[in-house]
């Protein structure tokens, strides 16, 4: 596998976006959406499985992460759909036609974008661990959050203000975090089998990554909860692209009912709903996931 590439690509408005290629030069590309709060760092669990399948990794640090710039209606109107458009430019960048994605927790509405947003180019995408939409009819989205994610969203309903204050005062402490302390810097939000799998490599990952996003202090993970918590811009109902969810019944920062939510929800959905599974400790299970995904789109 070749080493990680770093990138600067422009989009059409102005704005650039820090993006991180691994794997075979001429490897299919396989698009991931890191979590909230995350940039794109090198990660291996995933590159390498992704290499041996023959794919090449691209990994885009969402606006206001890393180097990437922050958008100037993050704070208004920005949707989850325009983050498909990011994909799309990053894709016509480095002359890529079609793709397969995976997104992650807070990459997990974003791959479901590019599923909605680019069906024409999209083979393939999987939502692991994601929120649902804000506007899930019939679902309570705090409800089985450990305290810390209620206390954040609930920032978030009061508007960019309160959360831009809960930020600086509670989130910034994330961007200085170490593998060693992960965990404990998590707290509640991790139950005992996250907290297991949350070492070595994994916890070197988080870690790096949660570090890289606040390059720009708290813009990126303020503006990524107010994009994902309005209306997304697209109907996932009306999905054509082949689409898996994956979930375990102990995560704690997003609840299983928002997997079950969406495996009703998405057009086609194949759901993989695992007991005894949290919201990290899936991660372990990636060349599962790869395979899965592969599958879909038919390769």
């Amino acid at each position: 596998m070749s080493s990680s590439e770093n990138h600067q690509v422009a989009t059409a408005d102005g704005r650039v976006l820090e993006v991180l290629t691994a794997g075979p030069d001429d490897g299919f590309p396989l698009v991931f959406h890191h979590g909230t709060p995350q940039a794109a760092v090198p990660y291996g669990i995933l590159e390498r499985p992704a290499a041996a399948r023959g794919l090449r990794t691209i990994a885009c640090s969402r606006p206001g992460y890393g180097r990437s710039t922050p958008r100037g209606d993050a704070g208004t109107t920005a949707t989850v759909a325009d983050d498909a458009l990011d994909t799309a430019a990053v894709l016509d960048h480095f002359g890529y036609d079609e793709f397969v994605t995976l997104g992650w927790s807070g990459g997990g509405p974003r791959a479901l974008a590019c599923a909605a947003v680019l069906p024409d180019r999209c083979r393939a995408a999987t939502c692991g661990v994601g929120i649902a939409p804000p506007d899930a009819a019939g679902l309570d989205l705090l409800a089985g959050m450990a305290p810390e994610n209620v206390a954040e969203y609930t920032a978030v309903r009061q508007g960019s203000a309160a959360l831009t204050a809960f930020l600086e005062e509670h989130g910034t402490p994330v961007f200085s975090v170490t593998a060693d302390l992960i965990v404990l810097g998590l707290g509640d939000l991790l139950p005992e089998v996250d907290k297991a799998a949350l070492t070595g490599e994994l916890a070197e990952y988080l870690a790096a990554s949660a570090r890289r996003a606040g390059l720009q202090g708290i813009v990126g993970w303020r503006d990524d909860d107010l994009t994902h918590s309005r209306p997304w811009g697209f109907d996932l109902g009306r999905i054509t692209v082949p689409v898996s969810v994956w979930q375990g019944t102990e995560d704690r920062m997003v609840p299983f009912a928002h997997a079950v939510w969406l495996a009703e929800h998405v057009a086609g959905a194949r759901a993989h709903l695992l007991e005894d599974e949290g919201h990290v400790s899936l991660v372990v299970q990636m060349d599962r996931v790869i395979d899965d995904l592969l599958d879909l789109a038919g390769r």
